[in-house]
């Protein structure tokens, strides 16, 4: 049985290929999905598709909904849903997948290290578990999937 585990959250670093290939690696039957990681392709998408907009409020309201198509299908179909929230930005669109998990019952870690820990009380209060690193995460799957701790 394939465990689907959706990668949400910041997109500025190579969080995701680290718990992809710590996963690969343990042999673990998990498939990933994510948003779209490309900043502009995800901020320009709907202009793109849909047509241009003189205001930056309608441009950013045309990609914002045509991604939450992808977001709303990757959070649904997951059993586990990862969000990881990066040092140099504020990712209130982890905030919101990680609330919308949360209320869809998903199993929800949650990654960002420990200058976020405040800020971030009431998310980490709704996962399951919460890491501060990549490697943590793939421990984490490797005994959620195996049972086997980190040796």
């Amino acid at each position: 049985m394939t465990l689907k585990v959706y990668l949400s959250g910041e997109i500025h670093t190579d969080w995701r290929d680290e718990i992809e290939a710590g996963v690969k690696a343990a042999g673990l039957d998990v498939s990933f999905s994510a948003p779209v990681t490309d900043h502009d392709a995800s901020d320009d998408c709907g202009v793109a598709i849909l047509g241009g907009e003189s205001d930056k409020f309608w441009h950013d309201h045309k990609g914002a909904k045509l991604n939450a198509i992808r977001t709303r299908k990757g959070i649904a179909d997951a059993d586990v849903v990862v969000v990881r929230f990066g040092e140099k930005y504020k990712q209130w669109n982890a905030a919101f997948d990680a609330g919308m998990a949360a209320a869809l019952g998903k199993s929800l870690i949650v990654l960002h290290g420990p200058d976020h820990q405040h800020a971030l009380k009431e998310v980490d209060a709704a996962a399951l578990a919460v890491a501060e690193t990549p490697e943590q995460v793939v421990q984490m799957l490797v005994y959620v999937e195996t049972g086997q701790l980190p040796g």
